[in-house]
């Protein structure tokens, strides 16, 4: 049987052991009430039926069997007898005295309490009472006992109103489990967003703790914070190391390919001419790369979410068809662009991922073929893509393709560096969202998918 994910989730689970204690706490309560509510009515009935059977035989003592029988007609004639029952028999049976007309077979003659269904004379239905049975020492035989009919309907509605509240209690657990379930997603929901936003960038935010609360949560949230800061210091680290990095590196790989060019205007040398082609091409190379790397480390650093500004996807698109159509006319290939969106996006970073994508798919379609851009907006996310009709990318190999530096055919294209799809990931990453490689059929199709992101009206 197949249960959805939904109530597979720690909050179904929680909400559902609250739900269940609260009507075990509940159940449990109104049977503890119902039990003690029975006992004390049985209590009181022997109580009663005890101290006239206490009486009698104290008369008994006194005034003999004579002075019993018609101190048992007073009783039951006086005004507290309304659900008094007693008999007297002589030893072979015979009625002497009482409201009882024969004693009952399945009562020994000197017994305890016990319920049974009886007729009172005049009475023309029995009754259910507790009686107690005494063998005088003349022996006769004294049964005492009390109608026990209002107890047991007391017993009934008390069970009924039992029932009733069971029925009440359902809603009331329904919402007590979702209020307290409402409680604790609202904590967990509110670091959860505090790490979303730090992921996407927004490094200096912290989860609020309020001072005068100690509990499991603010230990979390000082915590969670605590990390936080730590991240915010490495990161900052970071970026003063790249920018450090990038600044002393290409500056001597910058004056490199400033020698080589000069070198190359003042010599008529053929070998040495080929010879420095050769090594500024590499320079150049190793040029990019490194801007390339630095550019992926930031970015998987969260680097450059504060220049998030609102954009026409569609037009950025059509400026890509625009400034590529020349080149991809030169080589035999045809660009377009279909598609509106607007959001707020990193311009820059988007456009140099779509860019590097359609670097790929010229370096890598098929001569002639097409080579299409788009963008869809949908309810929860905008996708880009970039489709050829090359040979596209084996579904085994695809991680590998997004990994930087990987290159699965590094002879095909020796010019490459494994770091296109690499900064695709890394851009996607900085939006919250994916880079999705899938069959065009034939061909590649690459989708840079950005959910939740932030739409312009």
């Amino acid at each position: 049987m197949h249960i959805p994910a939904r109530l597979r989730s720690s909050t179904a689970r929680f909400f559902a052991l609250v739900f269940i204690l609260q009507l075990i706490s509940g159940t449990s309560l109104l049977l503890f009430v119902r039990h003690n509510i029975g006992d004390e009515l049985e209590r009181n009935s022997r109580t009663l039926v005890s101290a006239l059977r206490d009486d009698l035989v104290a008369d008994y003592a006194q005034e003999g069997s004579k002075g019993l029988r018609d101190l048992i007609a007073a009783r039951l004639a006086g005004p507290g007898s309304r659900d008094a029952a007693v008999l007297l028999d002589d030893p072979v049976g015979n009625h002497l005295a009482g409201n009882i007309e024969d004693w009952p077979p399945p009562i020994p003659l000197n017994s305890g309490w016990q319920v049974v269904t009886l007729y009172r004379v005049g009475r023309a239905v029995p009754e259910q009472m507790g009686v107690i049975a005494t063998k005088l020492p003349d022996n006769t035989h004294l049964l005492v006992g009390h109608v026990i009919e209002d107890d047991l309907r007391v017993r009934r509605q008390t069970g009924e109103a039992m029932i009733a509240a069971l029925l009440l209690a359902v809603p009331l657990a329904l919402l007590g489990a979702i209020v307290a379930t409402r409680v604790i997603t609202v904590r967990v929901e509110g670091i959860a967003e505090t790490a979303r936003r730090v992921g996407m960038g927004e490094l200096s935010l912290r989860v609020p703790v309020d001072p005068g609360v100690r509990d499991s949560f603010a230990d979390l949230s000082g915590t969670i914070n605590l990390m936080l800061g730590r991240i915010e210091t490495l990161v900052t680290e970071l970026r003063v190391v790249t920018d450090s990095l990038a600044h002393d590196l290409r500056s001597p790989l910058t004056r490199l390919s400033a020698t080589i060019d000069r070198a190359t205007r003042e010599t008529d040398d053929e070998t040495a001419l080929a010879a420095l082609e050769r090594v500024g091409s590499e320079a150049e190379t190793l040029l990019q790369m490194l801007t390339a790397a630095l550019q992926i480390s930031r970015t998987e650093a969260g680097i450059g979410r504060d220049r998030f500004v609102p954009t026409d996807l569609g037009q950025m698109i059509e400026d890509l068809v625009e400034v590529y159509g020349p080149l991809a006319e030169e080589r035999g290939y045809t660009l377009s662009a279909s598609g509106r969106a607007q959001a707020v996006v990193h311009r820059e970073l988007v456009g140099q991922a779509l860019a590097n994508l359609v670097d790929n798919a010229m370096k890598y379609g098929r001569s002639g073929g097409m080579i299409r851009l788009s963008v869809e907006e949908n309810i929860d996310a905008i996708t880009l893509a970039v489709d050829d009709d090359g040979p596209g990318i084996p579904v085994d190999s695809r991680a590998e393709a997004l990994r930087r530096f990987g290159r699965l055919d590094p002879a095909r294209q020796p010019g490459g560096a494994g770091l296109g799809l690499a900064l695709v990931a890394a851009v996607a990453h900085l939006h919250g969202g994916s880079v999705e490689l899938a069959d065009n059929a034939p061909g590649l199709s690459v989708r840079l998918v950005l959910p939740g992101v932030e739409r312009e009206e």
